[in-house]
């Protein structure tokens, strides 16, 4: 096994020496970004429109090699109009990714994604217990309920699909939302910066077709934000009274109220020295 390892060893002290080591950067570069993009292909509906195109280009260099002059003059110009057909077609896909690289923590990057400092450590957490008392209590009740935390991604867009609020988040005012008899109780509220901003909004359904046929609208509704940000998405089950939590397109289900507890403290109450740069970013770019 030593031998093994030490032949594999010597054979990539080989190629760096042969190749240069920018030439290596810049292969294991452009193997990392095709792998990306497969990955990315293949969670979504573009992997069947992919193995569409390669069909093509099989077709295409077929039809050149065997010198069928018509078919290849058909294929060419279907082609040449490949890159636009490309962007139009995976467009959803194209944006989602352009939004994942968005999303980076860079901290020179938060000017462009200023928040509002003020929610603090002691805010968020009591955020936090407010949000799990009310799931707690929703799910013993079967009160179907989706609550969108707002963090780097903006979501004014879907703000304005519902109705404007400015209130402190409590367990009273959450149930009093999503009760059955309100008018607002169909839709998601939005907190941002530790408050209420709104409740009653539509949020963007997932398309994907691996979700559960357990889950109902609720619940794509909840993949489908946290794909196309980087929310933080609880949902309260109307027919099981199953606590889940939705991010970066997955979920996590069957949550107690210690459980989701946990978990909004880790993601929401930001450590002393993430708030401690946040602070001082805001002190950078207020001046």
């Amino acid at each position: 096994m030593q031998n093994i390892l030490n032949s594999i060893g010597e054979g990539l002290r080989t190629l760096v020496r042969a190749s240069g080591w920018r030439d290596v950067i810049d292969i294991l570069i452009i193997a990392y970004i095709i792998y990306q993009l497969m990955t990315l292909v293949r969670r979504t509906r573009a992997a069947q429109l992919l193995r569409g195109i390669v069909i093509l280009l099989v077709c295409y260099f077929l039809s050149r090699e065997l010198e069928l002059k018509t078919v290849n003059f058909l294929l060419e110009n279907v082609l040449s109009f490949g890159l636009l057909a490309l962007v139009v077609v995976f467009q959803p896909e194209l944006r989602r990714a352009l939004e994942q690289m968005g999303r980076s923590r860079i901290p020179i990057l938060s000017f462009f994604t200023a928040r509002d400092s003020s929610a603090n450590s002691a805010r968020w957490s009591e955020v936090a217990k407010q949000i799990s008392d009310s799931c707690e209590h929703m799910s013993r009740e079967r009160t179907g309920a989706l609550i969108v935390i707002e963090r780097e991604a903006v979501l004014d867009e879907v703000i304005r699909t519902g109705t404007g609020l400015d209130a402190e988040v409590t367990s009273e005012l959450l149930e009093t939302i999503f009760y059955k008899g309100s008018p607002l109780h169909d839709g998601a509220v939005i907190i941002r910066d530790a408050r209420i901003v709104a409740a009653g909004c539509l949020l963007p359904v997932s398309q994907r077709s691996n979700i559960s046929r357990g889950m109902g609208t609720r619940h794509r509704a909840a993949i489908g934000m946290s794909e196309n940000a980087d929310a933080m998405i609880i949902v309260v089950s109307e027919e099981t009274g199953t606590i889940s939590i939705t991010k970066d397109g997955a979920i996590r289900r069957h949550f107690d109220r210690a459980g989701l507890f946990r978990e909004l403290q880790n993601e929401l109450v930001p450590a002393d020295g993430e708030q401690d740069r946040k602070n001082l970013m805001e002190r950078l770019f207020s001046k």
